[in-house]
């Protein structure tokens, strides 16, 4: 493994972080905590941890030894020194004698001893580190280090790869009791720089930030070293073998067979590599993947085994979706049953999680992972990788083992790392948004109250050059699609069922407001507005029913009309004759598809400062009203201007009106003339 340590950049760190009133200490630990994080075959998502040791004062002005420690909700590789709450070291030393101490006492014993009350929670092996008489303590989840540790005489395999400076320590779950076990294994060997936790991780220490990321290069390097001379034989692979369907036909089916109930969403993603193909083609995949994950913290994202399936030769994707529910249906028979049988086994009254599956291998096909959000589900695929990569190398030099099962319960119920991931649901967690016309100011304005609920959404427009713009701008997805080319439209669709697995609501907002006399407009003028005002419309409604009814979890049509469907303004039938169409529309999918839980509403919105309704068009519409631009916008039964974000609201309150349907809302700020009849 290379050594990234650069004098220079250290420097930098020291000269950087003085100016912000820290010490070189902590302008080291932030430099090497970084190295680590971000070396994906050290530590990845929250894996591993650092401290050091150091003195603060108080607001008291007294000078305190502490123990900086890397809190929860960290990633080592963007750490900085808010990352590293101080914790009082005297007091943690203190229990050093303490037999027991269960982990909510410890976690409000280090919170208490706390010098900011408002930093983040320290690490749960905040002892671990305080009882390691050493300045410096560095801690990874290294794969090279869980392969060898990871199988059959893993303690002896140790024993000859590593020297006397490095101690092997049988499992034993985080939390005071490792810290406890730590310390006697230091007292008995004080020379040691090092210390292997099997099937857990590696530390070392040293009483300098170099020196420690060195020793851990150093011992990972050399666990890499001893598993290049194993004889290896390549893991025996299934045939490959056609189907008659894609991913993003999967995914839908993968989506809704994940939900225990209509409510319950969850964002799955698909990919594939030639690494991951090579680990899911596995002939014994069923066996190897089922031993459990590359270290325990990973259970907490993944669950203790994935879920797999093995679709037939020249499989369609109806007879996917009859062998995908049976593997499901198994699934969670296995794992209530893993649930009822550890339960008891382990300390305190547990209350079972959902039995769905975290990861699912379709061989053949790829992973799908998954999350209640994308990141989460994108985490659940890195950590699966790493574990795909893990097992495969041992595979190939021996037989994969892991820890006991109950062991793995214990991890994946365990209450500190549970609090971890439990936050307050929000109202569209787990949904996926689709919106077009999204560059508008309507359409943007609707992304962002959507966003703020909790979903994950997908922006389409049709104008390359703004969507690359707002892509620069936000981190949601956005995709060029031409909603008036089918497609384009079917296109967009696949790449968002390949990303995210389905799709939940689709807020149909693309338009544009053309004008003229009726009698007198060209017939090419005409077509092209029902293209882009009604048939836009059907493109995209119908892609996404298509996805709807292979979730079978319900789903939401939102249609973006207007005033012009049912009150038509003069010279402006080339806009208002296909809104009235897509009113229509709008009740058609409502009637046709209410049985499969898939509702369709519509607003209907007047006098919105838009992409539409610009500046000028105000301007002449005032003038011919014989009114200022104010009055106009203002002509309504409220005297007051309704804006783009009423219209967002609107969409959001339709979208979570799980009663309604075949509904068009009005917001105009009243205006009975335009009102529905």
């Amino acid at each position: 493994m290379k050594n990234n340590w650069s004098n220079t950049e250290a420097n930098k760190y020291i000269r950087k972080y003085k100016n912000l009133g820290h010490s070189k200490d902590m302008a080291l630990r932030v430099y090497t905590t970084r190295l680590l994080g971000r070396n994906s075959e050290l530590v990845l998502h929250g894996g591993g941890n650092t401290s050091v040791k150091t003195s603060v004062k108080d607001i008291d002005g007294k000078k305190y030894d502490v123990l900086c420690v890397k809190g929860s909700g960290w990633d080592m590789a963007e750490i900085e020194p808010e990352g590293l709450p101080a914790v009082k070291l005297q007091p943690l030393l203190s229990l050093k004698n303490k037999k027991y101490l269960s982990d909510e006492d410890m976690v409000n014993y280090q919170k208490r001893n706390l010098i900011n009350v408002k930093s983040p929670n320290p690490s749960v092996e905040t002892f671990l580190h305080a009882f390691l008489p050493f300045k410096f303590v560095d801690h990874t989840h290294s794969d090279a280090i869980m392969n060898v540790t990871n199988r059959p005489g893993g303690l002896n395999f140790c024993k000859k790869i590593f020297g006397n400076k490095v101690s092997i320590v049988p499992y034993v779950m985080p939390g005071f009791g490792l810290a406890k076990k730590i310390n006697e294994v230091y007292s008995k060997n004080p020379n040691i720089n090092c210390l292997i936790l099997l099937n857990h991780g590696i530390f070392t220490f040293a009483d300098n930030a170099k020196k420690a990321y060195d020793l851990m290069i150093k011992y990972v390097s050399q666990a890499e070293s001893a598993i290049k001379k194993l004889k290896s034989k390549k893991i025996k692979q299934i045939k490959r073998y056609n189907l008659k369907f894609n991913p993003d036909e999967v995914a839908p089916i993968i989506r809704g067979l994940l939900s225990e109930n209509k409510d319950q969403k969850f964002i799955i993603n698909y990919r594939i590599n030639q690494k991951l193909r090579y680990f899911i083609n596995g002939k014994n995949l069923k066996t190897y993947s089922s031993k459990g994950t590359a270290t325990p913290d990973h259970v907490i994202r993944v669950k203790p085994f994935p879920l797999i399936i093995t679709p037939k030769k020249n499989s369609t994707i109806e007879e996917f979706k009859v062998v995908a529910k049976k593997a499901f249906d198994n699934y969670r028979k296995k794992y209530i049953n893993y649930f009822n049988v550890n339960k008891n086994k382990v300390k305190g009254k547990k209350i079972m999680l959902d039995t769905s599956p975290r990861v699912v291998l379709v061989q053949n096909v790829g992973l799908f992972s998954v999350g209640k959000d994308l990141k989460s589900a994108k985490i659940a695929g890195d950590l699966t990788e790493t574990n795909a990569k893990v097992i495969s190398s041992v595979e190939e030099t021996s037989n994969y083992k892991f820890i006991p099962e109950k062991d793995l319960f214990d991890v994946e119920y365990w209450s500190l790392e549970q609090a971890k991931i439990k936050k307050q649901k929000k109202i569209l967690e787990g949904n996926v948004v689709v919106i077009t016309g999204s560059t508008g100011t309507i359409g943007f304005e609707t992304y962002k109250i959507f966003k703020h609920y909790g979903a994950e959404v997908v922006l389409l427009d049709f104008d390359r050059k703004k969507i690359k713009k707002l892509q620069s701008k936000i981190k949601d997805t956005c995709i060029y699609c031409d909603v008036t080319n089918k497609k384009s439209v079917e296109n967009a669709f696949k790449q968002i069922s390949k990303k995210f697995g389905g799709v939940d609501i689709l807020i149909s907002n693309a338009g544009n407001a053309p004008s003229g006399t009726i009698a007198e407009v060209s017939d090419e003028l005409l077509r092209k507005s029902f293209e882009v005002n009604f048939f836009s419309h059907q493109n995209c409604a119908s892609e996404a029913v298509k996805i709807m009814k292979k979730q079978n979890i319900n789903g939401c049509l939102l249609f973006n009309i207007s005033k012009q469907s049912v009150n038509p303004g003069k010279n402006f039938g080339p806009y208002g004759l296909p809104k009235s169409a897509l009113l229509s529309l709008c009740k058609q999918y409502a009637v046709d598809y209410g049985s499969y839980g898939i509702r369709s509403n519509g607003v209907n919105a007047d006098r919105i400062r838009s992409g539409l309704m610009t500046d000028k068009m105000i301007k002449n519409r005032a003038k011919a009203r014989s009114v200022t631009t104010d009055n106009y916008m203002k002509g309504n039964l409220l005297l007051n201007e309704v804006k783009a974000e009423d219209v967002a609201k609107a969409f959001f309150h339709l979208a979570t009106s799980k009663k309604t349907t075949g509904a068009v809302l009005t917001v105009d700020g009243g205006n009975i003339a335009a009102s529905l009849r």
